[in-house]
């Protein structure tokens, strides 16, 4: 049939590119006895005539000579084929859905729909392909059961006979897969397929591969199925597989062990002209798709079904990683990376499992762990010691230079490790950054983590500011060499950058790189009235007529200069520019002062849009405060409700409302009870920890009538001191104590609403605060009592002990300390409610075994009424 492939009026029909006169070349091409030119016809097919899964009139016309060449035994590569004929007729049925599609000239087309009818006409030859003697042909065409045949009891028939025959994992999966494909497609299917995939499921005499299949393709077509049994049964068919299936000890571990794709780096194909970010790009999309095991899609698929069940999902992830298969170890890196990153909780398992794949022997593995790592900062803090650990052993076995080393594997798994501790802000990331800069070996990829070190800012500021220097602002494209690198310099913020980045104004302006120049002149503002010695080449440019420079050079003049008399009316005249966003922020920056610019940002904040309504209603607050505060709050909260991306600018800002905040309460607890992340890791993660500051704040409205006390690390609390005399403390109270004894002689102050407790030598050891009635103790302005204790120790151990690098203790009856801050949080019944309860404790008594494990004190209890 292939000879009257010319009786069709190709030119007549369009693809992607033109008219379709290739299109028979390509299909003669496809039977060529050279394999070259046959891979070369199906991808020219694919990317003109099958693009992106479009289906054309060309497309169609094609069918019956992919047919008659998937029909002939003669044909090389018919596998090939059939794969084309089953992508064509999905994408034909996905979109044969009624409505009106236009061809490539504006005329309307019916080619999906023709599609959709030869696939069904011919899918007999699907059924006799899916038995065919060659396994790639059969693999291919098994598919084609589930989306072409109508019949139901047929296409049911045809898969069961399958599944005996199906040789090998991939295909016996492909098989349960199309059942439940064909579950979903065909309604008269659907009990009879989920039916059989019950049965499959619960057949202990099966494979476990197949079970396993069956599990979770039932609980596709029947997502109420899934109950509490669903993950554990599968986590045991799992582990029989990994344990079947385990390596020689004789094999590598960067084998797979699939059949399904190989470990190893992909070969570098680029031309030496090619950028190496845009070589890396592309080198990681290959290898992100990449599917080492043959049960990944199967367990990507669970994971899809079970969705927000973070804790099963948690569970199962911790068993593939666990696996005794280094291919499904390794595709569980990404999942993982999937999951920490669209769904909150505690992940510190799994990344800890995660770092446990950094393994110095198994550097492909390696890049991935280490990759997953630095994207998932802050979270990933846990994994910073074993991601130092393989810098360190790397640097160790092949020298100091590893950065550049000739092998491409090792080089990007030290990379990868290196980068990841520089968005720590670990020092020991420092090294291979200045290798990096210092060999030009992937220096890019160093400047971009660059600005988190600042601790290496001595070191890595001469380097980048040679490297802006040497950045050539006449080629078309400079903006990823030059704005990063100023970028870089901005966030290290060494004021020594500044002659360098205004060098690099100049450059960009006198090249009309306009947008480069803008990127500078942020980096310039960046620094304040260091940067003034700037001035005489910013202030011409903030008359520039392109706006992204003038609104550039404006927020930059103000930075420098702070003369709000010359910044204030530009600003002005931005606000109805694209660039009024800017021109707000600068304004609020500049307060008071910028009152002229009221009615303008007033009625921004009316705008249709939500962004230029945000960033008005801060710039209102700042430039009139509390007078403003209703009409602020409220636009902030609409904003928030309709654009859930706002999130973190908007939290941020409520931070610096104070009590006026309190408004937002209600929406700031309904944040932190979201599950599913917004977004961004570190934004998520920020906006969590400055919702849990705000709640904790505006919560402390609640205590107006209680005493405030401010705590003193490590050495007490309002007017009392550790090591005070009975005497002084009751005199510091004005109160008379009431004993209780004990072994710390305690004493009770019913009215103030403490409890103290002496050490042996009768000096004060130890300061409780009731939970209700004692005095408010803050912390860094957040109140330490009568919170919730879920919340308090998710702040103190999260956040504040994360950023101030404090010394965590926990007792034996589940409280914990802040060692160094002196500070033990226990909770205390009050009602039916349990709320915090803090201790300021003599850093002797931490620090002695007998009294951590004794902790909480010894003695009578104090009543609940009165602490």
């Amino acid at each position: 049939m292939i000879n009257d492939v010319d009786s069709i009026d190709w030119s007549s029909m369009g693809h992607a590119y033109g008219p379709a006169v290739d299109v028979p070349v390509w299909l003669r091409a496809m039977a060529s006895p050279d394999p070259g030119v046959r891979e070369r016809a199906l991808g020219d097919f694919y990317s003109a005539a099958h693009h992106q899964g479009d289906v054309y009139a060309c497309t169609a016309a094609s069918l019956p000579f992919l047919f008659a060449l998937a029909d002939d035994p003669a044909t090389p590569d018919r596998a090939s084929i059939v794969e084309l004929l089953v992508s064509i007729g999905r994408e034909s049925v996905d979109r044969d859905d009624g409505g009106v599609r236009f061809a490539p000239d504006g005329t309307i087309s019916t080619a999906c729909t023709d599609s959709a009818a030869m696939m069904r006409d011919r899918s007999e030859a699907f059924v006799a392909h899916a038995a065919d003697v060659d396994p790639g042909v059969r693999r291919a065409a098994i598919a084609g059961l589930g989306l072409f045949l109508d019949d139901a009891d047929r296409a049911v028939g045809a898969l069961c006979s399958r599944l005996p025959a199906a040789s090998g994992i991939v295909e016996r999966l492909l098989v349960v897969k199309t059942m439940a494909d064909l579950a979903l497609r065909l309604p008269a299917a659907r009990t009879a397929a989920t039916a059989w995939l019950r049965g499959l499921s619960d057949d202990t005499s099966a494979a476990s591969d197949v079970r396993l299949a069956a599990l979770v393709h039932h609980a596709r077509c029947v997502p109420e199925a899934v109950g509490d049994d669903t993950v554990p049964v599968a986590i045991d068919l799992l582990r029989g597989l990994a344990s079947a299936r385990q390596p020689r000890t004789d094999e590598k571990l960067r084998r797979s062990g699939s059949g399904t794709g190989a470990c190893t780096s992909a070969p570098d194909t680029a031309s030496p002209d090619t950028p190496p970010q845009i070589v890396a790009a592309f080198a990681d999309m290959e290898r992100h798709n990449r599917v080492h095991a043959p049960i990944t899609p199967l367990l990507r698929t669970l994971h899809r079904v079970l969705d927000h069940r973070v804790p099963e999902r948690t569970a199962l992830l911790t068993e593939q990683l666990r696996s005794l298969d280094p291919a499904t170890r390794f595709d569980a890196i990404g999942m993982a990376q999937s999951l920490i990153g669209s769904w909150r909780g505690n992940h510190a398992r799994l990344v800890t499992l995660i770092a446990e794949c950094l393994l110095p022997e198994d550097p492909y593995t390696s890049v991935a762990a280490a990759e997953t790592l630095g994207s998932l900062v802050p979270v990933t803090d846990v994994a910073r010691e074993a991601l130092a650990a393989l810098v360190a052993a790397q640097r160790t076995a092949h020298g100091p230079d590893v950065w550049a080393a000739p092998d491409p594997l090792l080089r990007r798994a030290h990379q990868e490790a290196v980068t990841a501790l520089a968005r720590l802000d670990d020092p020991r990331a420092l090294p291979g950054l200045l290798t990096a800069l210092d060999t030009d070996v992937d220096a890019w990829r160093a400047v971009q983590v660059a600005g988190h070190l600042r601790r290496g800012a001595d070191e890595l500021v001469p380097r980048l500011c040679r490297r802006l220097a040497a950045v050539d602002f006449s080629q078309q494209a400079p903006g990823f060499s030059g704005g990063s690198l100023t970028s870089a310099l901005a966030a290290l913020g060494d004021p020594g950058a500044v002659p360098a980045i205004t060098q690099a104004v100049t450059a960009a302006v006198r090249h009309e790189q306009w947008r480069s120049a803008a990127l500078a002149l942020e980096a310039l503002a960046s620094f304040g009235t260091d940067a003034s010695p700037a001035l005489d080449v910013v202030r011409p440019l903030a008359d520039a007529p392109d706006v992204d420079l003038r609104a550039a050079a404006t927020a930059a003049l103000w930075a420098l200069e702070r003369d709000p008399a010359d910044t204030v009316p530009r600003l002005h005249d931005l606000l109805g520019s694209y660039r009024d966003r800017d021109a707000a922020d600068v304004l609020g920056r500049i307060g008071p002062a910028a009152v002229t610019a009221l009615p303008r940002l007033k009625g921004m904040m009316t705008a249709g849009y939500e962004w230029p309504r945000l960033h008005a209603a801060v710039a209102v607050w700042d430039i009139t405060g509390e007078a403003e505060a209703d009409s602020v709050i409220g636009t902030l909260l609409e904003v928030w409700e309709k654009n859930e991306a706002t999130a973190h600018h908007i939290v941020t800002f409520l931070g610096r409302m104070g009590p006026s905040a309190a408004p937002a309460l209600p929406r700031l607890q309904a944040e932190l009870a979201r599950a599913r992340r917004g977004r961004g890791v570190a934004h998520d993660e920020e906006v969590q920890r400055t919702c849990r500051i705000l709640q904790l704040r505006l919560a402390a409205s609640q205590d107006r009538e209680r005493k405030h006390w401010e705590l003193i690390p490590g050495t007490g609390a309002g007017p009392l001191r550790l090591g005070m005399s009975p005497a002084e403390v009751a005199h510091a109270l004005q109160e008379p104590a009431t004993p209780v004894g004990g072994p710390y002689a305690q004493e009770d102050f019913a009215t103030a609403g403490v409890s103290v407790f002496y050490d042996d030598a009768g000096h004060l050891a130890c300061i409780a605060l009731g939970a209700a009635t004692g005095p408010q103790t803050t912390l860094a302005g957040v109140p330490l009592a009568g919170r919730d204790p879920g919340q308090m120790e998710q702040w103190l151990l999260e956040d504040y002990a994360a950023e101030h690098g404090a010394t965590i203790l926990f007792t034996l009856d589940g409280s914990f300390a802040l060692t160094d801050l002196g500070l033990l949080i226990r909770t205390q019944q009050i009602g039916g409610t349990r709320l915090t309860r803090p201790l300021i404790v003599i850093e002797d008594w931490f620090e002695s075994t007998y009294y951590r494990d004794h902790l909480p004190l010894e003695g009578p209890p104090p009543k609940d009424e009165f602490l």
